[in-house]
């Protein structure tokens, strides 16, 4: 996108939303440090914190020992999905009523395309100021805003003064904008492209910047050398509520530690499997192929595949796969650093049986129960409301 483009894109990202909801909810909590999540004495991971909680240097994905190691006197709280569920669509309701171009990318933010609306409520900064107060005073949570002329700098103007923050960034201000930024903060930019980043000693966007198209493909390959090369330019999409056809549903994490114990893969690749059933089911897709990612340390990766004997879309379903996959790789002696599930394969010839999803009665208490939680969080994309669906117990 050119720097002409006269677009103006915000996104809206909710301040650790589930810890805001509860502190909003609990008198108690308020100004208190509170993790979402495993509850201490398990084998969970935290969901979110607030920020007091992050001032002990806890964040979302950290096994909970950890968490409890670092603050034991924090307020330790499972889960609670309908309330934020509700909060959720409180907000992406309020957004509605700001712009009619609203894509919502999880339960808690959103990108908004503004452009024109100067003439209703003001510059950019006075619409971002707006939808602030609105969510404050509607709702009871905070947020942060940011605004650019495309969905990068919208993103990274959100993130830039966190929590409760406002950023709009002009278009002569995004070069000075990127300049100081670590590569880290672009988007797509995981361990291994830092990792090379850092060899060559690269610490700022500016520097990045100066590297031409060329030398990029040689370090990082042409793809990602491509999205480097944009990115710090600040060049991006500026499109709002189009999205082109997916080929893959995906859902993977990065363990802040290697990982052996067996519980602790299992805990993960179940809230995956739940993750990604949620984003199939939205899509109104099944999928023939499972997909199972692993990364050792030393970032040795390997992926398995298995095709299924009908096209399926259920957490339980997609674990069990997953979890096969898995046993049978025999990983489990080797640190493992990250693990994915994947499914694809919607595009295939074979007709779709859909009486072999009902096939017993478990099968359908387990879809009916899909059914409640998907239609709950139906407007959100991409399955933040999942903690993984157990399955549903064998008759003895």
């Amino acid at each position: 996108m050119s720097k002409a483009s006269n677009k103006w894109i915000m996104h809206v990202d909710m301040d650790a939303f589930f810890a805001s909801v509860e502190q909003r909810d609990r008198p108690e909590c308020r100004g208190r440090p509170v993790v979402v999540g495993a509850q201490p004495g398990s084998r969970g991971v935290v969901a979110t914190c607030s920020y007091e909680a992050r001032a002990f240097g806890i964040r979302s994905a950290m096994p909970i020992s950890e968490a409890f190691r670092r603050c034991p006197d924090a307020v330790y709280l499972k889960p609670d999905i309908a309330r934020y569920v509700q909060a959720s669509q409180q907000v992406m309701a309020l957004l509605e009523t700001i712009s009619p171009v609203v894509e919502p990318v999880s339960v808690d933010e959103a990108y908004l395309d503004i452009t024109g609306l100067e003439r209703l409520y003001g510059a950019p900064a006075a619409i971002a100021k707006r939808v602030k107060d609105r969510i404050r005073q509607d709702v009871g949570l905070g947020c942060s805003v940011g605004i650019g002329h495309n969905r990068l700098i919208a993103k990274l103007a959100s993130e830039y003064r966190k929590p409760d923050g406002l950023t709009v960034v002009l278009p002569e201000q995004v070069e000075p904008f990127l300049d100081p930024m670590p590569p880290s903060n672009l988007r797509g930019v995981g361990p291994q492209t830092l990792k090379t980043v850092q060899r060559l000693g690269i610490q700022t966007v500016k520097q990045l910047r100066g590297m031409s198209r060329e030398l990029l493909n040689g370090y990082f390959g042409e793809k990602m050398a491509g999205s480097l090369y944009r990115q710090a330019r600040g060049l991006a999409s500026d499109q709002v509520g189009e999205r082109g056809a997916r080929q893959s549903i995906s859902k993977e994490t990065t363990f802040n530690q290697d990982v052996t114990d067996r519980d602790h893969l299992r805990s993960t690749l179940r809230a995956l499997a739940s993750e990604v059933g949620y984003s199939l089911r939205k899509a109104g897709l099944k999928g023939w192929v499972v997909t199972l990612k692993i990364r050792l340390a030393g970032f040795e990766t390997h992926t398995r595949q298995r095709r299924l004997a009908v096209p399926g879309d259920s957490d339980s379903g997609l674990f069990k796969v997953a979890w096969d996959l898995l046993e049978a790789a025999a990983f489990f002696e080797k640190p493992i650093r990250l693990i994915g599930i994947g499914v694809s394969g919607w595009d295939a010839d074979e007709p779709v049986n859909l009486d072999l999803f009902t096939s017993s009665e478990a099968d359908t208490r387990e879809r009916q129960l899909y059914s409640v939680l998907d239609s709950a969080a139906e407007r959100f994309g991409k399955g933040k409301l999942s903690f993984g669906v157990p399955t549903p117990k064998k008759k003895k």
